[in-house]
């Protein structure tokens, strides 16, 4: 089963973390790039997990007989989850200790022109002048900034567990 949850939850991680980094490479840092990355992230995201099906199908028919029930089909979706979400989280602190964090600059720098171009008023701009400052602070937190990478995926991972776990039980023959 490890064997599974291993290769199965690198092949999720690695796609879903190398499409997102390749789309902020390729593109520009405004926010309407910022948003469709985030539509698109996903869309891949979800894509990248559907391996969690394969992984539950293979481990059923290969190691189980062709048997398994609910709660075993979550734990292998969950832990192949947890790898994939493990191998997201780690290969984007590397991408932001290699590109020195410039990817919460560029963030909060297109956050904030796409305040004065909607010609928001100085007190507005001020206040998020500051929240910029707010998540640049809270984002150089690497417990903090962990919590919400994982966010991003752990969540989708265990939905698509609880699915698949559901479409592919099954139970002893008669």
């Amino acid at each position: 089963m490890s064997r599974i949850i291993i290769v199965y939850g690198s092949i999720a991680g690695s796609a879903t973390i190398a499409s997102a980094i390749l789309g902020l490479q390729l593109g520009g840092g405004d926010t309407q790039h910022l948003a469709a990355l985030e539509w698109l992230g996903y869309l891949v995201m979800l894509l990248a997990l559907s391996v969690i099906f394969v992984g539950i199908k293979r481990y059923r028919d290969v190691h189980q007989g062709g048997v398994i029930r609910f709660r075993r089909a979550v734990l292998v979706g969950v832990g192949i989850s947890a790898v994939a979400s493990g191998v997201y989280v780690a290969i984007w602190e590397v991408h932001l200790a290699l590109t020195d964090h410039a990817f919460i600059e560029e963030y909060t720098a297109a956050m904030l022109a796409e305040q004065q171009a909607a010609g928001v008023g100085e007190a507005d701009l001020a206040a998020a002048r500051a929240q910029a400052e707010q998540i640049k602070e809270r984002y150089a937190n690497p417990v903090y900034r962990v919590m919400i990478t994982l966010s991003e995926i752990f969540p989708v991972g265990l939905l698509i567990s609880l699915v698949a776990a559901a479409v592919l039980r099954t139970r002893k023959p008669a």
